[in-house]
Order: C-alpha cells, then structure tokens, then sequence
C-alpha cells in the first residue's frame, strides 16, 4: 500500500482499490470493482463506504482510518498507517446489522414481537457506517423499517419513538427493539415532501409545519442536545476547505460572518434535523410523518425552520426541473417563518444550514462535487448578503423615523 498523509486521498483515490483488494484476498475472494458511495471526514477520523463487485457477489465494503481502529475490522496496513475494512453486514459498532441483513433472523425477531411469521424481504435502504443504518423489510407483517443504531442508543431512541407517538407528534411508533441495536418501526402514510415537489402534488401550507412543531412534547427539554448548526459552523467551513483548499479562505471569512452577527433563542423542543425529506404528506397536502427524530431534543426553533429553507434552496439547484417549484414552496415557508422568528437571524442561520450542506456532493461522491461544493457556498454567502440587507433596510427605517 502507497504511503498517504491525506486520509481522503487515501481512501477515496486509486490507492483504496489496494486495501480494499487486501482486505478482501484474506477471504479468499476477489476484488473485481469497486465505487466510493460514501465518505464521513472528521477530524480524528475518515470513513468510507463502497459499492463493490467481488468474485463471490455484489457487496458494500467499509474502511477506516485514524484513531484507534474498532475492534472486529480486517487490518490492513502496518504500524505506520492502519486501515480498518469490513462489509457492511459485520459492521463493528452497529452490531444490529447482522440481524438486520439475514431474512431469517428478521422474521423471526418478527413472530417475537407479534408482528406474524414467514419469509421476509430486505433492502439496505440507507447505511452510515458506524452509525447508523435503515433496511426495510416486507414481509406478511406488511412494509416495516429496521433501524439499526449503537446498542447504548435504542432503549432511549425507542422511548423518543412512543413519547412523540403518543403525544400527536406523527412519528413513527416503535413496535419493539432489541439489545444489539435493533429498532422495528411502522410504516406511515404518504410521501416525502421533497417526492411531492418533484411531482407538482399538493404542498403543506407552511403554518401547518409550525403547528406540528408546535406539538413536540415538552419533556425533549430533557432529552441529550445536539449542538445546533450555529455551533457547528466553523466546522462546516474547515471541512469545505479539507475537500476543496482553494475555498477555505472564504468558507473561514463567511463562518466568521456569521458567528459575530448571530445570537441564539429561547431553548425549546426541536427535531433537529428538519427537512423536506423528513416530512411526510398525503395527497391532499396534510403532514402525515415526521421521520428520523433520533436527535429530537432541546435547542433553538430557529434551527428547524431555517433547516427546511436551506434544504429547500440547496434543493433546487440540486432539481433544475422542479426549481421554479421549490423555490416558489421555500419562498412561501421563509414568509411564514418570518413571522415567527426573527428574519435577519434566521437568514444567518439558513446560511449555516447550507454550509453544512456544502460538502454534500463530495459525501457521496457525485461527479463534478468540486464545482457543486462551491456553488453551495456562493449560496451560503448570499444568504448572509440578504440578512445584510434587511439589516440595512431596518437602519434606513430607523434613520427616517
């Protein structure tokens, strides 16, 4: 294996097709191809998922490097630079997987809990290794979802499931789980909101959106926080400046921006992670889900709202097609939320959003990530430009009174 100081070069150039072959020779396979899908860049840490062929089948290969490589990884490498491989059924922190991958043990964690016998399909529907991972699962019980999270996670995510559940909030109900991690879920009605944009359906009136989050109980006060996108926002930038160095000087400057002119609100019940793919509508407009809630808990309504728009305004560059749609949607939320919030301050905070969004494109690895990592920040930064400007129209108010 070629030496590398850069971890995302290592994992995602020509040199992982040599770990990736390494680690699959020691089962007796071969590595025939091989596709970053993938990449998770922190800090201490960079994680890569790959979508294979191996001369025993198709597979999602994983690898890692830096800190101390979990426990139950193929190790490839020496003691100067250690990458951790495993498939995505194996993988070490979300030991729920296995079950979750074999239709026998699916169907029969099913008749455990109630939910019927028989033969069982599963589809890996989305996977963050060492995180987290959704396969859904259909079967005589009908169409469930598998959420598979860290064994200390589930007991408290499944607590999360019922309270929202049975206090109007309408999330998913958690029909059981199990000690290695293992969440069962029911499956609700309608479609993502961002499949109704892409399809001219009927669209929530935005008050609707405010009234749901109106209705997240009280007691996620209490719940772990999740620091908010305000203080994530000098991470976003260095990490736009590790996929693209030529961008750092202005994602640090835009960061710094924003920090200094934004302040936070009142601490209460918030999703947290609250976009239009999270959102469930049925064909008359009317919210029938909210998924994910994993990281519901205490911090600033500001954050949810500002959320959904610079989801909604990444959205559509992302949907030439559906931009006039989109936009026209995110132009009527922004108008709503301005009524609740602070404008100026929730322009700041859709500016975050969108910086955390900017090294999107390089996650997964589309073609051309380069080009779309700067054109999310060239967004960010006009974000800010219309908090500055409604800054400057509120002085000029002032100044005239």
């Amino acid at each position: 294996m070629a030496e590398h100081s850069d971890p995302l070069e290592l994992l995602t150039g020509p040199s992982a097709g040599e770990v990736l072959a390494a680690a699959v020779s020691a089962t007796g396979a071969e590595l025939l191809s091989w596709q970053p899908v993938q990449v998770d860049h922190q800090t201490d840490r960079t994680t890569v998922a790959y979508r294979t062929q191996l001369s025993t089948g198709s597979a999602v290969l994983c690898a890692t490097v830096g800190g101390s490589l979990p426990a139950g990884v193929t190790v490839v490498g020496d003691e100067e630079l250690q990458v951790g491989v495993w498939l995505a059924g194996n993988d070490p922190l979300l030991p729920g997987m296995r079950a979750a991958m074999d239709p026998v043990a699916v169907s029969s964690l099913f008749e455990s809990l109630g939910l019927g016998s028989g033969a069982v399909r599963l589809e890996l529907r989305s996977y963050r290794p060492l995180r987290r991972a959704v396969v859904e699962a259909t079967g005589l019980a009908g169409r469930l979802f598998l959420k598979v999270v860290p064994p200390g996670k589930v007991e408290a995510l499944h607590k999360r499931h019922r309270l929202l559940a049975g206090g109007g909030v309408p999330a998913p109900r958690s029909l059981g789980w199990t000690d290695d991690g293992l969440l069962v879920l029911e499956t609700l009605p309608g479609r993502t909101l961002r499949g109704v944009l892409r399809s001219s359906g009927e669209l929530p009136d935005p008050s609707a959106l405010i009234e749901m989050l109106d209705r997240l109980p009280v007691e996620l006060v209490d719940a772990p926080r999740r620091s908010s996108w305000l203080e994530r926002t000098e991470y976003y930038a260095r990490s736009v400046g590790d996929v693209v160095p030529e961008l750092a000087a202005r994602s640090a400057e835009l960061a710094t921006t924003i920090v200094a002119e934004s302040h936070v609100g009142p601490v209460v019940p918030v999703h947290s992670d609250f976009y239009e793919a999270q959102i469930l509508v049925d064909g008359r407009g009317v919210v029938t889900g909210l998924l994910d809630v994993d990281t519901a808990g205490p911090g600033d309504r500001i954050d949810d709202l500002a959320c959904l728009v610079g989801h909604l305004s990444v959205l559509a560059e992302v949907l030439p097609r559906h931009a006039a749609a989109i936009d026209e949607y995110g132009a009527r939320c922004l108008a709503t939320f301005d009524r609740h919030v602070d404008p100026r301050q929730l322009r700041l905070r859709i500016a975050s959003v969108v910086l955390s969004l900017a090294t999107g494109p390089h996650r997964v690895q589309e073609p051309g990530w380069r080009q779309a990592t700067c054109d999310r920040l060239n967004l960010a930064e006009r974000w800010v430009n219309r908090s500055d400007s409604l800054h400057d129209e509120r002085n000029h108010h002032v100044s005239n009174a």
